[in-house]
């Protein structure tokens, strides 16, 4: 009688340290989104640099305007081939991309959201600055390293590229360290690490490199002259205003 109240009880201790957990996961999912999208805007300069397997660099610029947690405009500056292309996240998982050559924007379906942003390792999806928490459901696998958590997150889309990601983030302030992408044979395939840095007290990703493991392929995201709240209208994030 003894055995069975003590496993009952430890049944009832394991139950609810999952749902502890499971909430836990869901805080700091929303506390990343909240550190990303923390100032009023954001406005910096990109440098791309694109590395193929045999080591061939390729350098593209950008520029990046970003307004609260769901608006984010790209727009490559060089090289002159790229220029005016643009991807313009918005509310309710919105995502436009204008191509210069069609002289139109389009919005993206749910499935090209997973294929390749202009020839880089980023899917337009990465590069949408939709909150995760709107995206993935998140578990955790390790809250015990003193240094970091590791969380994995789950697609909410059925045509999501990725069966899961592994999140390891920084267990101070929350922000993200790596991401191992898994596709659809939960394969690990693409690797994002970051380095954050403080500046005007907020805390942003100053480079991301994106590694496709299969394809021995990189992109490298730097952003420079970065600039907080500058009171960015909310005409720059317009679909109309795309087209220059």
């Amino acid at each position: 009688m003894n055995c069975i109240k003590i496993s009952f009880l430890i049944s009832i201790l394991f139950i609810g340290t999952s749902k502890i957990y499971a909430q836990d996961a869901a805080v700091l999912l929303h506390d990343m989104d909240e550190i990303i999208a923390a100032p009023k805007d954001k406005e910096a300069a990109v440098i791309m640099i694109i590395t193929d397997k045999s080591g061939k660099e390729k350098k593209r610029e950008a520029s990046l305007k970003q307004k609260g947690r769901f608006k984010k405009l790209y727009r490559y500056t060089k090289p002159e081939k790229q220029a005016g292309i643009a991807t313009l996240s918005l509310p309710d998982n919105a995502i436009w991309l204008y191509m210069p050559a069609f002289g139109k924007a389009v919005r993206i379906n749910l499935l090209s959201k997973s294929q390749a942003f202009t020839g880089t390792d980023f899917s337009h999806d990465d590069m949408s600055g939709i909150p995760y928490t709107e995206r993935y459901k998140p578990k955790f696998i390790n809250a015990i390293n003193p240094k970091h958590y590791v969380i994995e997150l789950s697609p909410k889309s059925k045509k999501s590229k990725y069966t899961k990601i592994i999140l390891t983030l920084n267990k101070t302030i929350h922000y993200p360290l790596k991401m191992e992408y898994f596709d659809k044979t939960n394969k690990h395939f693409k690797t994002a690490k970051y380095t954050y840095e403080k500046k005007e007290g907020y805390w942003y990703a100053k480079e991301v490199l994106m590694t496709d493991h299969n394809k021995k392929h990189s992109t490298k995201i730097i952003l420079t002259d970065v600039k907080f709240d500058q009171g960015i209208s909310d005409d720059e994030f317009l679909v109309e205003n795309l087209k220059l």
